[in-house]
């Protein structure tokens, strides 16, 4: 049964109303800083008017609520570490190249959704992927590592360039 638009913001508002300030309290806790738990508890309830949601969503809201918010945590992390990477990278060739803070910003988002869609491939397909782009290894080295046939490894690169022309066309959209 899927709620009504009147409804769903119904049921949406209540749950706002009842558990926001336990969310960002929660949030505050794994964080440990109260303004990035204030715009997780905030990405939350965003995620929830972005979905279709079910009354049967919302039988045990915290659980459903903290389930939704752990994924934002860990992307939030997953974000910080890819950051710091980079910033730490970049600052090992400081003297030969100067980046404005926006162009930084711009490559730090851009890596995020690399990352985020690497992290959709399967764990086959990502590793012979990075495996290719990062070590350059050839499909028949690819195939003697991961233990798959040269014909297997084709069609996960197939598979992974397929995902790269999608994440172009969405940034060119």
């Amino acid at each position: 049964m899927t709620i009504t638009v009147t409804t769903q913001q119904q049921v949406l508002h209540t749950l706002y109303s009842n558990h926001h300030h336990w969310l960002q309290t929660w949030l505050s806790k794994k964080l440990g800083c109260t303004h990035q738990a204030a715009d997780l508890a905030h990405d939350t309830f965003v995620k929830l008017l972005l979905k279709k949601v079910e009354a049967c969503d919302f039988t045990i809201p915290r659980v459903y609520l903290a389930h939704i918010a752990k994924g934002l945590v860990i992307d939030h992390w997953r974000r910080l570490a890819l950051e710091r990477d980079y910033l730490e990278a970049l600052s090992l060739h400081a003297n030969e190249v100067a980046y404005s803070t926006e162009l930084q910003a711009v490559v730090i988002e851009t890596l995020f959704e690399i990352d985020a869609m690497l992290n959709k491939l399967a764990p086959k397909v990502r590793h012979a992927f990075l495996l290719a782009q990062i070590d350059g290894l050839t499909y028949k080295e690819i195939s003697l590592v991961i233990g798959v046939s040269e014909r297997m490894i084709k069609k996960y690169m197939a598979t992974a360039m397929v995902h790269c022309l999608l994440l172009k066309r969405q940034y060119e959209a």
